[in-house]
């Protein structure tokens, strides 16, 4: 069965103006279920994630004055909206999500969260959206917890995942691949275990061969126990913020080949959804669909 986090926490609405597409957090469960390719059973609540474990990636500092709201100005333009306290308890409640998500991957071959990917937050700092790194916070628990020995993060989200690479640029058992647009945002890159950077405009062949010739290699290499995967639907070419041009298909073959490599080497997976800013709503939700759908497709 592929279990999927996803709780009504995940729903924030945002003053107007601010142009992080929220909508996409409730939409996705309801189309997975409407076309039935999920039904109810698969989907799990996650708890509010506890601070002992949220400390295990982020410093004491910026862990009490995100839970105290008292970030400075500067601190919350570099997220990029206002914070509030139901935006950190859905923060608390994705980062558990993933963690409960990986551990169902490690049952059933793969599992996913509805939401996730927020790989901009630092272990001292959020930014581009994040405020708590879910990703790292998971990898950091089962690292912890001796649940799992080694870990890859393959980030394919059209951003670099920066603060990823922060947290994790001492870890020598946390690979991080990130593969993303050269020229976008962050401006300022960090230096992960391996970065992609693409040219502007990059089509779906372009995109599709130069994960070929990485991702097999990487596997061999790092010999993961779990694989970390940021499935971000900004390469779209009807992206706002992407300046990469893959296609729906082209997307849902990136997401089918990663699906197959953890598949073939009998390597869990945990996907998370990272970032996807199209004008049409729609476009955004079709493919984070397809994710399901590839995974479905490989692992059940």
């Amino acid at each position: 069965m592929l279990k999927v986090a996803y709780s009504p926490i995940y729903h924030v609405t945002l003053p107007e103006g601010h142009r992080f597409p929220m909508a996409k957090y409730e939409l996705l469960p309801m189309q997975l279920v409407h076309e039935g390719i999920l039904d109810e059973d698969c989907f799990f609540e996650p708890t509010v994630l506890d601070e002992p474990t949220i400390l295990l990636t982020h410093t004491p500092d910026y862990v009490t004055r995100m839970l105290t709201l008292t970030l400075s100005e500067r601190e919350i333009r570099e997220i990029g909206f206002p914070i509030h306290e139901a935006f950190v308890r859905r923060t608390r409640a994705i980062a558990q999500g993933t963690i409960q998500g990986a551990l169902y991957a490690m049952q059933y071959g793969c599992a996913m969260n509805a939401a996730g990917g927020t790989h901009h937050a630092f272990a001292y700092k959020g930014g581009g959206f994040c405020l708590f790194n879910d990703v790292a916070i998971a990898a950091n628990y089962l690292l912890h917890s001796n649940i799992v020995k080694k870990i890859l993060i393959v980030d394919l989200d059209v951003h670099q995942g920066d603060g990823t690479a922060q947290i994790f640029e001492n870890q020598p058992l946390v690979f991080t691949f990130s593969m993303h647009g050269e020229k976008n945002y962050p401006f300022r890159k960090q230096k992960s275990d391996l970065d992609i950077g693409l040219p502007d405009a990059c089509d779906d062949a372009t995109f599709l061969t130069t994960l070929q010739a990485h991702l097999p290699r990487l596997i061999q290499t790092v010999q993961p126990d779990l694989v970390f995967y940021l499935a971000g639907v900004d390469v779209l070419e009807t992206d706002k913020l992407g300046r990469l041009s893959l296609s729906q298909d082209g997307c849902r073959q990136r997401d089918k080949y990663v699906f197959e490599q953890c598949k073939l080497n009998r390597i869990p997976v945990v996907a998370a959804m990272a970032g996807g800013y199209s004008e049409r709503i729609s476009d955004i939700v079709n493919a984070h669909v397809n994710t399901y759908k590839m995974a479905l497709e490989v692992f059940f």
